[in-house]
């Protein structure tokens, strides 16, 4: 059986890459700096909230003065 147990941790040695990637699993780097990665998507999410709210601030005024230019074409 050490045989078996010598060759089995031989092969994961050799293929522990490809099998990381083709699982798509988490390595200990990947876990490391999980924190840092949330915190960048937390930022850009509140980044992206503020556009939204401009954007939409600025479609409601660009409505309004169509509305307007709509009611003087009348």
């Amino acid at each position: 059986m050490v045989g078996i147990d010598n060759y089995m941790n031989k092969y994961l040695d050799r293929r522990m890459k490809l099998l990381i990637e083709e699982w798509d699993l988490s390595t200990q780097q990947d876990a490391g700096d999980f924190e840092k990665r949330i915190s960048a998507v937390e930022e850009e999410s509140h980044e992206i909230q503020d556009f939204e709210t401009s954007a939409e601030a600025k479609l409601d005024e660009l409505e309004s003065r169509l509305k307007k230019l709509q009611g003087v074409r009348k």
